[in-house]
């Protein structure tokens, strides 16, 4: 049987989730539906016609294009290796790859709900900024030549074949492709929020970690190695920003855990080559840095708290309808992509039987 402290502890993570989780929801959906009509809206020919050309304007139009981009994570690499294929520079490929996993529609709206106006504005600009100076150095300093090809993605998110009227797509990618790819992490990260909220004490980090400089490399060697989805970092950042981390080391944990991965460092240096791929992490490192130290010089000048800023206020009714729409579009979301994988191995076991 569960101890009475243990049976504390449990119900205080489970506020502290279902808190966040009616905190982030009503903007979450807004985003969910934005994501939709932008999928609609800019289709991988459209980007493929603006990016297919070199120089400086593709760089922009990258960086441009990668902040509201409503592209499942897991699609980043493959619509880059696509970029490639077409014709676009790596300059321009490397500012779609830096400006995109970073930050989205839908992640902005959650921004807004549990980090305040500022963050909304700022992480976007930031994740701009890192892709515009990241694809310029590569621009300017890399040879461009094609290196070994990578599998295309086949997901439905990067579909040019899609059916149905807009109205369909765009529910459909809003409200099933798209929280079918951020269902797991973002459910994880509102746990470890949680978590943090129930057992990390009020000045923790502040202590720990302190101010500055020191604070900012802890969280960037946090966030590096670790895959967190754009959207999934929020609730984690917010957690530890009441347990006293600055604004800024905040934006370099939400920057570079959706930019920077294993996985995604292995899949770049067969697209783009040893150089790009180290110019690509530097870019990350440095542009977090420089945006952390900005954004904790510009809460000191305004004379700011992170707690003034967290946070816009909805009646609590809506946010609690809203928050057990967004549970049941997770989980529901959750279960078609087991029924997925299962029909794939049901259909490989009748394969592999017949041969």
């Amino acid at each position: 049987m569960l101890r009475r402290c243990d049976l504390n502890l449990l119900i205080d993570i489970a506020v502290a989730f279902w808190g966040t989780l009616c905190d982030m929801s009503p903007y979450l959906l807004f985003g969910f539906l934005m994501a939709g009509v932008l999928s609609v809206l800019i289709s991988p020919e459209l980007i493929q016609k603006h990016l297919g050309k070199g120089g400086i304007a593709s760089i922009l139009k990258a960086s441009f294009f990668g902040v509201p981009l409503p592209l499942c994570s897991c699609s980043v690499i493959p619509v880059a290796t696509s970029l490639r294929r077409h014709g676009a520079s790596k300059g321009a490929t490397t500012a779609f790859l830096l400006s995109t996993p970073q930050t989205g529609v839908d992640s902005i709206m959650a921004t807004l709900a549990l980090l305040g106006p500022v963050f909304a504005i700022f992480r976007p600009l930031a994740a701009f900024v890192s892709g515009l100076i990241g694809g310029s150095i590569v621009e300017w300093t890399d040879s461009d030549v094609m290196e070994s090809e990578v599998k295309e993605c086949t997901d439905e998110c990067c579909s040019a074949d899609a059916k149905g009227s807009k109205l369909k797509r765009i529910i459909r990618y809003g409200f099933v492709v798209l929280p079918r790819d951020i269902a797991k992490p973002l459910l994880l990260g509102l746990v470890i929020a949680g978590g943090i909220a129930a057992l990390v004490p009020e000045t923790f980090f502040a202590e720990f970690l302190g101010v500055g400089i020191l604070s900012m490399l802890v969280m960037m060697l946090l966030g590096i190695p670790v895959y967190v989805c754009a959207t999934a970092s929020i609730p984690v950042a917010a957690a530890m920003m009441l347990k006293g981390v600055t604004p800024g080391a905040a934006l370099v944990f939400l920057m570079t855990g959706p930019a920077t991965n294993a996985a995604a460092i292995a899949a770049l240096w067969k697209i783009m080559g040893k150089k790009t791929t180290l110019i690509y992490m530097a870019i990350v490192a440095g542009t977090a840095l420089g945006s952390g130290l900005l954004l904790d010089f510009f809460f000191d000048f305004a004379g700011l708290s992170s707690s003034q800023t967290m946070g816009w206020m909805l009646p609590q009714s809506f946010k609690v309808f809203c928050a057990l729409l967004l549970i049941v579009i997770l989980f529901a979301a959750i279960i078609e992509q087991y029924r997925s994988r299962e029909s794939c191995c049901c259909a490989d076991a009748g394969t592999n039987h017949e041969h």
